[in-house]
């Protein structure tokens, strides 16, 4: 093989590389791992008793922008009482973009 089809192939490689990555990072978390960083994030604040996740994401816009997001719950057993959160949590990065406690009594 001579050397310009030795460099046609690596750029060939470089391109769908980098084409395949682009896309990869389109692409949201899945349900499972939205969940697992709230509970962590969480529990950075105290135990949690329980969580629950909505496993289709879903489009909400907050504060004038659009997001995918994935919709969960969190309780927490502080002084011996249950609080309840409901948190979104965006699905592309990861990362929890609102929360609020809900007056939900488990």
């Amino acid at each position: 093989m001579n050397w310009k089809k030795a460099l046609g192939i690596l750029g060939l490689g470089i391109t769908i590389g980098y084409i395949a990555k682009s896309k990869i990072n389109d692409m949201p978390i899945q349900a499972e791992q939205a969940l697992k960083i709230a509970k962590e994030k969480f529990k950075e604040g105290g135990a949690v008793s329980g969580s629950w996740i909505y496993m289709k994401s879903e489009e909400i816009t907050l504060h004038g922008l659009n997001y995918l997001v994935y919709r969960g719950g969190i309780t927490r057993t502080i002084n011996e009482e249950n609080k309840q959160y409901e948190f979104y949590v965006d699905a592309h990065t990861g990362t929890i973009i609102s929360t609020e406690e809900t007056n939900n009594i488990i």
